[in-house]
């Protein structure tokens, strides 16, 4: 392997982590705000990197992708936040707004982030810029990959909402989610529409602050 690529995958990595932490953060604030305190009485509504760790999701998964395919893309998730959505006072819209705060958060980083990029550029900080572009990219790809209906990802919980599907149904079929989201992350239509919304509006916000990408 090509130890630039390497480095760059790993600094890529250091970016998903806390990627990850602000989009776990943003469940458990919305959480906490909307009257359900469980996340917050588990310390999940933080921003240490430590108590949103998935195993798989945060370690496994990307650190294979980082050394075993260096060139493809790199994706991971953390553990879910727990919540009660009986502490709701709208059960099922609260449930839907915590869900996507996930994906928000990502969103708006990306807004933040192609911003520090576009500052570099006029302080001369090229190499910052086009960091800070890929990590922006990825918090982009983060948002989108994370609405596939597929557990343990947030669409799967705003599907099972919307269809008002039982929290123990939900659970059955979660338990077999993640080798099912290995097997769709394969079907190269998914791929293609997964790097068309990520490229789309990765170009879009960039076009905001004056970069054409």
């Amino acid at each position: 392997m090509d130890p630039r690529l390497l480095i760059d995958g790993l600094i890529l990595y250091l970016g998903l982590l806390v990627l990850l932490t602000f989009h776990e953060f943003g469940h458990a604030w919305m959480a906490w705000k909307l009257g359900d305190d469980t996340a917050l009485s588990q310390g999940r509504v933080s921003l240490n990197p430590l108590v949103h760790i998935d195993l798989i999701g945060t370690v496994a998964l990307p650190l294979l992708l980082v050394f075993f395919a260096p060139n493809g893309f790199l994706i991971g998730w953390a553990k879910p936040v727990p919540v009660n959505s009986d502490n709701f006072r709208n059960p099922r819209s609260d449930d839907i707004m915590v869900t996507l705060a996930g994906p928000w958060m990502n969103f708006l980083l990306a807004i933040v982030i192609i911003g520090l990029a576009r500052f570099g550029y006029m302080v001369h900080l090229g190499s910052v810029s086009v960091l800070c572009l890929n990590v922006a990219r990825l918090s982009l790809l983060l948002c989108f990959f994370n609405l596939l209906p597929i557990p343990p990802l947030d669409g799967s919980q705003v599907a099972r909402s919307l269809i008002g599907m039982s929290h123990e149904t939900y659970h059955r079929i979660a338990q077999y989610g993640i080798l099912i989201l290995i097997l769709v992350l394969q079907i190269p239509i998914v791929q293609q529409t997964l790097d068309t919304w990520t490229t789309t509006s990765w170009q879009a916000i960039a076009g905001w602050f004056g970069m054409h990408l």
